[in-house]
């Protein structure tokens, strides 16, 4: 009989230490999460109507105003499509603006989906064929100088 309490008393041990690890664990995930920095803070810089959908790409906030031609930034794209009851998803596009700073190309690299081109004072264009048809886009905000005026 005393081996078999020393056995119980062993295998309890075993689950208190297990749970006191997985406890600060957890406490150190908690503790080593931080609140994300500036470069997650987004501002809206296009925005495009459609055919009963709107259209929106967000791009960092430190960019704004400084983006110069032929430079490059991953920012996001959401196609609302709330009002066909499918959300508003964000998905991370390649956005450049090109070296004469007269178009922005809107990468959807993860769909496989032709590049969007749209010049920086606004136009009607296609983002695909399913949903974003006939987008009346508005100009690229940080080169339009009369913005926030």
């Amino acid at each position: 009989m005393p081996r078999r309490t020393t056995a119980l008393n062993g295998a309890k041990a075993l689950v208190r230490h297990c749970l006191v690890a997985a406890i600060c664990i957890c406490a150190a995930t908690v503790a080593a999460a931080k609140p994300p920095g500036t470069e997650a803070v987004m501002i809206r810089m296009i925005a495009c109507d459609g055919e009963g959908v709107r259209m929106e790409v967000y791009l960092p906030l430190s960019v704004d105003r400084h983006m110069r031609g032929g430079q490059s930034v991953i920012g996001y794209y959401t196609l609302d499509l709330t009002d066909v009851n499918k959300g508003k998803p964000l998905e991370p596009v390649r956005v450049t603006l090109s070296a004469d700073e007269k178009t922005v190309t809107v990468d959807q690299y993860l769909r496989g989906l032709p590049p969007t081109r749209i010049p920086v004072a606004g136009a009607t264009v296609d983002f695909d064929q399913r949903f974003a048809k006939h987008a009346k886009c508005g100009p690229f905000q940080s080169q339009d100088p009369n913005f926030g005026n």
